[in-house]
């Protein structure tokens, strides 16, 4: 999935908790709303000047306050795609272990197979033929 294709379709699913997102689909998401934040902070930076030394930053806030829904979204879709429930979202909670096991869990490999919340997207995985393969004798 391009870039413009894993952002567009993140976008169009904004408020979408169902269904599924490739690892790419999510990584080219955040970061795109990484290189937005980073923007919108600079252009707050040279914009606007804090009062008694407290920064004001408008678009920064309206950058990430847009994001919190979308963002949600397509992290619980990415749960679903590797077979997990979006419960396992609330496991970056539980302090210092809780984002770490997050990030893994975001970064494993898709479910090759439909599982639960439905079919992978593009079909089947290349080379992946179930019943066939190595058997325990």
């Amino acid at each position: 999935m391009s870039p413009v294709q894993a952002v567009t379709s993140a976008l169009r699913q904004y408020a979408v908790f169902s269904g599924r997102a490739s690892r790419s689909e999510l990584w080219w998401f955040v970061g795109a709303y990484s290189a937005a934040a980073i923007t919108a902070s600079a252009i707050d930076s040279a914009l606007f000047v804090g009062v008694l030394g407290v920064p004001v930053t408008p678009l920064t806030f309206l950058v990430i306050a847009a994001s919190v829904v979308p963002m949600l979204a397509v992290t619980v879709r990415r749960l679903h795609d590797s077979g997990r429930s979006g419960a396992y979202y609330f496991m970056s909670f539980i302090p210092l272990a809780g984002p770490v096991l997050l990030l893994v869990a975001l970064c494993t490999p898709s479910d090759p197979l439909p599982n639960a919340h439905g079919a992978p997207r593009g079909g089947a995985v290349a080379g992946f033929a179930p019943g066939y393969g190595y058997q325990q004798v």
